[in-house]
């Protein structure tokens, strides 16, 4: 870590200029406060009550749990007001959100999942937020729901934020990724990672192997060959956050997959504001995102719920999952 303190808009301002240009760098500021908050609350939530689950479930089925919900409303009310967006999609609501009308509008677009990873809030396990931002593609728009549906090739800008034994937002503006750690003494993200990428050799693989019986055969094959044909198989680390596993292997080497499966026939990852965002990242980290057939920035979704199957990582680990899957589905 340098011995200056670079906080992301000075990182913006100074090695990115043309990614400061408008309200892109404040709108990080935006959605690093609200960081800093859930941070706050992850943190202390066993001491505020907010463990456990509401009586609600969200558009997936899934029941909410408090965390989640409170880590959406947080996101949403610092967002909401700003004049710098004009709409958003959260995985914990059921439709797009547009901005009041009682509120300038925006030129950007904001999805997020505001906390990934939440099944392990209850057990102190690392979990997450994913966001990416898009153009609006109609200025004179208000916001609908055009503006939500896009491929992962149109985002301007996407990241993670991790909470773990540290916080840290990771984030690219496509120049490359860089990581920035919660000083929680003065409550400010620092520059401690810059231009992240995957080391040349991989080292983990990132996958439940609970499901594999559930897997397509392909699946099943690329993930014998993650164990076995190697001349140094990978090391197996799963904590079932998109988040923490995408992470840790962005830092180490590996891939993520979650392939599709008996409960979730076309993959459990949304495509929006999860897949698309990482997919985003992985690339300008020097990785690759696939859906086991091509790149995940390439497909569109038609819903803003719509899930695909996931394989994230180091690019020619990703290519191989692609290999087996092709053919075994050229061999039917």
């Amino acid at each position: 870590m340098s011995s200056t303190l670079i906080t992301i808009e000075r990182f913006l301002l100074e090695q990115q200029p043309h990614s400061a240009e408008g309200d892109l760098t404040t709108l990080f500021y935006d959605i690093a406060l609200a960081a800093k908050m859930i941070a706050k609350q992850t943190r202390r939530s066993a001491l505020l009550d907010i463990l456990g689950y509401e009586k609600t479930t969200n558009i997936q089925g899934e029941r909410q749990r408090k965390l989640d919900v409170y880590a959406d409303e947080m996101i949403y009310r610092m967002n909401d007001h700003t004049g710098r967006l004009c709409a958003m999609v959260s995985e914990e609501r059921d439709d797009w959100i547009p901005i009041p009308a009682n509120y300038k509008k925006g030129k950007y677009v904001l999805v997020f999942d505001p906390l990934d990873g939440s099944s392990n809030i209850d057990t102190n396990v690392t979990i997450g937020t994913i966001f990416g931002i898009f153009r609006a593609l109609d200025l004179n728009n208000r916001g609908r729901l055009e503006d939500c549906l896009r491929s992962g090739k149109e985002l301007v800008a996407a990241g993670y934020i991790i909470y773990g034994t540290s916080t840290m937002f990771v984030y690219s503006a496509g120049q490359g990724v860089h990581g920035f750690t919660l000083d929680p003494e003065i409550g400010e993200f620092l520059l401690t990672h810059e231009n992240m990428r995957f080391p040349e050799k991989p080292t983990y693989y990132s996958m439940n192997y609970g499901a594999y019986s559930y897997w397509d055969p392909g699946v099943q094959a690329f993930g014998d060959w993650l164990q076995t044909a190697q001349e140094t198989p990978l090391s197996a680390r799963y904590i079932g956050s998109l988040v923490g596993d995408f992470h840790r292997n962005l830092l180490y080497g590996g891939i993520y997959g979650y392939p599709a499966e008996k409960k979730y026939s076309n993959g459990k990852i949304r495509l929006l504001y999860e897949a698309g965002p990482m997919a985003f990242l992985a690339e300008q980290a020097g990785g690759y995102g696939s859906d086991g057939y091509g790149s995940l920035l390439e497909i569109k979704p038609k819903t803003i719920h719509q899930r695909t199957q996931v394989f994230l990582g180091n690019r020619e680990i990703v290519q191989k999952a692609e290999e087996f899957i092709r053919k075994t589905n050229l061999s039917k």
